[in-house]
């Protein structure tokens, strides 16, 4: 059978992608090597990691602040076969939904490992071999968990996030490696549930990537969870013995420590996932880490062979792959998209929440950028009090001279849903004197953005 556009992946890159190709009126086919739908993200990724948040925050919040809101209750026990059986079922009708999206726009979907005979022939290696024609190529095949190359991931008590969301144990004391999101927002689901947590980051600061600011808070408010952390420290050696997992790191003062506990997460990033698709039949180049290489429309070197998402250069974000993928699809039908990757959020799903769009302080700074400053704590809002999740602020960057808003940073509770107004505000390129204007409902997390704006445009927040 011959297709116009055939997808390799179906994470929310490709099946995005899929979906957008059909209503463009492509005739699609969607290739997935494993037996569900939906990739890393909605199967090991992203949404489980947040069902196991919401269950552990639900119970944290039972053994902490009930009581001070009028709730006597017994003393919560944590059960997590249930919490893992719940967080299963709303993986699988996560997942169903996108088997019925594929059906409702007449989407041929194969599953079996995709790979490249030639441009335009791919073969299906699923139950049966089989092989498709198809016009134009979107490898959307997403990344895995990255490791060291000393490091000796058995999945049982040296793990990576795949593993760490089906424990059938609550771990008396997990050791982290890496302080980014993936290990922030596993450590805390476990630190929630009782478990000691040690986070080993190479760099000095967690959530790195992100506004300083931002790391300081989080490391702040994750220490009242019970987290300790080795900053600036280098891992060098992993072993594991039993039922015990011993860590040796050295700081960058030449200090070295030892750790033990009985489960050690990896979580260093993720790396491309492109094994096996047979990019050296159609002469695809990639980079030093194993990114395919494409140009400003995501074609690769072979004409009509697209790629997007975790699998090319940029922040590895299920809703970056979307805006990818509805790029190319829209690109193939000779309309003209953009994607403005500078204002693509990125979210840590711990509590409280960091969000994050646009440019940092510490950017800024590099690029010589004259900027103004606002910020807005969390603990002066009545919504917040109201609460009880006083912990955090909101911090507004802006052109010194035109007052363009060039970056929101916001910790605190509802951070995730809450940077949309400032991805849409610095959309339309406005100013931090234009949303201070802006009527916010009283009493919102929301009165904290308009309040960092107004901190920005001559210091003159109201209610601090």
């Amino acid at each position: 059978m011959k297709y116009d556009v055939t997808v390799i992946g179906s994470g929310p890159g490709g099946y995005v992608a899929a979906i957008r190709c059909a209503q463009l009126g492509m005739k699609t086919a969607l290739i997935e090597k494993y037996d569900t739908l939906g990739g890393t993200c909605l199967n090991v990724g992203c949404i489980p990691s947040k069902a196991l948040l919401d269950s552990s925050e639900h119970f944290h919040n039972a053994e902490t602040s009930f009581k001070e809101h009028g709730i006597d209750i017994t003393k919560p026990k944590a059960n997590l076969s249930q919490m893992i059986k719940r967080k299963d079922g709303v993986v699988k009708v996560t997942c169903d939904g996108i088997d019925y999206l594929m059906k409702k726009n007449k989407i041929d979907v194969f599953h079996g490992l995709g790979s490249f005979k030639d441009k335009n022939t791919i073969v299906v290696d699923g139950k049966e071999k089989k092989e498709i024609e198809t016009d134009k190529v979107i490898i959307a095949t997403g990344s895995k968990p990255a490791n060291l190359p000393f490091i000796k991931l058995d999945k049982k008590r040296v793990i990576t996030s795949t593993e760490a969301l089906n424990l059938t144990e609550v771990p008396k004391h997990m050791i982290i490696i890496g302080g980014g999101v993936i290990g922030m927002e596993l450590g805390s689901v476990y630190a929630r549930l009782g478990a000691k947590i040690t986070v080993v980051e190479f760099l000095d600061s967690i959530i790195p990537t992100m506004d300083a600011t931002m790391g300081k808070e989080l490391q702040k408010a994750t220490k009242k969870l019970g987290f300790d952390f080795y900053l600036g420290h280098k891992v060098f050696e992993v072993t594991a013995k039993g039922k015990t997992v011993t860590v040796k790191a050295e700081s960058k003062k030449g200090e070295k420590i030892e750790l033990k506990g009985d489960y050690c997460l990896v979580s260093i990033g993720r790396s491309p996932h492109t094994q096996g698709l047979g990019l050296e039949n159609v002469g695809i180049t990639t980079d030093k880490i194993g990114r395919i290489e494409v140009d400003g429309n995501l074609q690769t070197n072979v004409p009509g062979i697209y790629a997007i998402g975790d699998v090319v250069k940029g922040a590895m974000l299920a809703h970056k792959a979307e805006e990818e993928g509805t790029f190319v699809a829209e690109t193939l039908a000779g309309q003209k998209p953009h994607v403005n990757y500078r204002l693509i959020p990125g979210v840590v799903y711990t509590w409280p929440e960091v969000a994050s769009v646009g440019y940092t302080e510490g950017e800024l700074k590099e690029n010589g950028r004259a900027y103004k400053t606002g910020s807005f704590p969390f603990k002066a809002l009545g919504r917040a009090r109201a609460s009880m999740d006083i912990d955090g602020l909101v911090k507004v960057l802006a052109d010194k001279e035109t007052d363009e808003i060039l970056g929101m940073h916001i910790i605190g509770a509802r951070a995730a849903d809450m940077i949309a107004a400032g991805v849409t505000a610095m959309e339309y390129r406005a100013s931090a004197e234009d949303v201070a204007r802006m009527s916010h409902a009283h009493p919102t997390y929301m009165e904290a953005v308009k309040e960092a704006c107004l901190a920005a445009t001559d210091n003159r927040a109201i209610h601090v």
